[in-house]
């Protein structure tokens, strides 16, 4: 089976009846593909940044409204997750612990190890939990509080994971209890909660660097976007993989 890597440059190829059937895409750019007269059925598609997009046409119809749509009515409050005063910001984030407590709660109830286990190669629930801490150490800590150290060590990282060696020095390269990774998670989720019970509107126009690109400016509001964002994602991320061990297990 071949295989292609980020070495690989195939921008601008032009694939005339080829067979791609059961081929997996994994964090790869697909930004401008046209597809003419294909076979889709059974696809997946998982595209985290679709709502950022300009458009996502199906047979000339823009799927983008319709998708968002709907992942709003399947977990609700995500809505909420770009709301843009203090209040609004507030209201989100307690719909989201919310979320994630009745996930955590679901999650304790499962056969012992389900946070261990992966699926189809992505994170587990524990390593996205990691992750979670990870991006709110970089939006909360790195950007908006401009922490000389704002990184936990039990914080995932991910191939796309930026920083200097003093950023990167500070994580664990052993495998944490799961008991010490909700630690660290709670610690992070008062961060946010501290933050938003006092933040007001002013603060939130304060101008930050982005904590990858310093050269680019971010707001407090749009940093705490993006901690919204990938909250969200993770959840379904997490959720679906749930549901795929439950099936499992049960069979």
């Amino acid at each position: 089976m071949a295989a292609f890597t980020r070495s690989d440059d195939l921008q601008g190829a032009t694939f005339v009846g080829a067979n791609l059937r059961g081929a997996r895409f994994v964090e790869s750019d697909l930004s401008g593909v046209v597809m003419r007269g294909v076979e889709v059925a059974d696809a997946d598609i998982d595209a985290p940044w679709l709502p950022d997009a300009d458009f996502f046409r199906v047979n000339g119809v823009d799927v983008i409204p319709f998708v968002e749509a709907e992942l709003d009515r399947r977990f609700p409050g995500r809505a909420q997750r770009r709301a843009a005063d203090p209040d609004g910001l507030r209201a989100a984030w307690a719909v989201l612990e919310r979320t994630w407590a009745a996930t955590l709660e679901r999650v304790s109830a499962m056969p012992v190890g389900t946070v261990d286990v992966s699926v189809d190669g992505e994170w587990s629930f524990a390593q996205t939990l990691r992750h979670l801490v990870l991006a709110t150490d970089t939006w909360l800590g790195k950007a908006i509080l401009r922490l000389e150290q704002p990184f936990h060590p039990l914080g995932q990282l991910d191939s796309g994971t930026s920083g200097d060696g003093k950023d990167l020095t500070v994580f664990t390269t052993g495998t944490p209890t799961y008991g010490e990774v909700l630690e660290a998670r709670a610690g992070r989720v008062a961060m946010v909660r501290d933050l938003l019970a006092d933040v007001t509107a002013d603060e939130l126009d304060a101008v930050r660097a982005n904590p990858h690109a310093p050269q680019n400016p971010e707001t407090v509001r749009s940093c705490l976007h993006v901690i919204l964002e990938e909250e969200w994602e993770h959840h379904r991320f997490a959720v679906r993989d749930l549901d795929t061990i439950a099936v499992a297990s049960d069979e």
